[in-house]
């Protein structure tokens, strides 16, 4: 990273709870491009594979954040084995004395949500596991990470979720269990805000918007070299922002000394960058959610003038 925000974390350790690929990767990797020591977990790793069985793994983001100029550290961990967390946490303590930064980006659950399945109709065991996986991962690692991130004032945690408090309120999205999952998630941090604020700690939720995700070129047939290819087909997807630019804005939060001012609060990476102004990688300045708001669920025709 150049410019403003590089280095500006060289003594700081992050936990990037999910971070094998989308939008967890890329948030290590900007992490690590401010200089911080970023641990990196997932359950995808070069010797096994995870039930995703695709080809990223977190030693490769490991290997991205040291070559973004901080130093990456994998740790295999599924964040539904509470003595596997408890275990992470303890290594992180062993070796750092510290943690500055949690970002509960957990999720895993792209193969398991159905569009617009009514509660009947979508498959019960999917939908309960990816409430175990969206909401008990992030619970299981905040009780055993916290304790260590209170230990120095300014922790931050940042609480991965998609689409804002104002936006899904509104919305209904997907279907019961994906809706439920993305709310709970916005309330965590809420609640986290409460319980951190007062011992000198911050919690925010943080959405991207149109995520162009490995997962999502390879479903929309195209690369980050040709993604524009893909608004032929979906016009919309015109507004769509890479993984590093919702990274930049968990890099510029925790470099803010006066983060705490967005304490127990629903953020998007566009509204962030308006507010720190660091763009995407091709130099846009992606706003999602106002552009879904003001063109998108309106109706009207696909154009990301004034948008990005």
């Amino acid at each position: 990273m150049s410019g403003p925000l590089e280095g500006t974390l060289r003594d700081k350790v992050a936990l990037v709870a999910g971070a094998t690929r989308g939008a967890g990767r890329g948030i290590a990797v900007e992490l690590g491009a401010a200089g911080a020591t970023v641990y990196v977990t997932g359950r995808s790793t070069r010797e096994r594979r995870s039930e995703y069985d695709r080809p990223e793994t977190i030693e490769d983001t490991a290997d991205l954040v040291t070559a973004a100029g901080g130093r990456g550290i994998a740790v295999p961990t599924d964040h539904l084995v509470p003595a596997e967390v408890a275990a992470l946490v303890a290594r992180i303590a062993d070796e750092q004395g510290r943690l500055d930064v949690l970002v509960n980006d957990i999720w895993g659950a792209e193969k398991l949500f159905e569009w617009d399945a009514t509660v009947w109709d979508h498959d019960l065991d999917n939908g309960l596991r990816m409430l175990r996986l969206a909401v008990e991962t992030h619970a299981i690692t905040s009780h055993h990470a916290l304790p260590l991130l209170l230990r120095n004032p300014g922790g931050l945690v940042v609480e991965m979720t998609d689409g804002t408090a104002e936006y899904n309120r509104d919305t209904y999205r997907v279907s019961f269990f994906y809706d439920i999952a993305k709310s709970a998630v916005l309330r965590m941090a809420f609640a986290l805000g409460h319980e951190l604020g007062p011992r000198g700690a911050t919690a925010v939720a943080l959405t991207p918007g149109w995520l162009r995700s490995e997962m999502m070129l390879e479903a929309f047939g195209v690369t980050e070299e040709n993604w524009h290819d893909a608004e032929e087909r979906v016009p919309h997807f015109g507004i769509s922002e890479t993984p590093y630019y919702v990274g930049r804005a968990v890099a510029a939060l925790a470099a803010d000394p006066d983060v705490a001012r967005w304490n127990g609060q629903s953020l998007s990476s566009g509204q962030v960058a308006q507010v720190y102004g660091f763009t995407d990688r091709d130099g846009s300045r992606p706003d999602c959610w106002r552009y879904m708001v003001e063109v998108q669920d309106k109706g009207k025709p696909a154009d990301a003038t004034g948008y990005r």
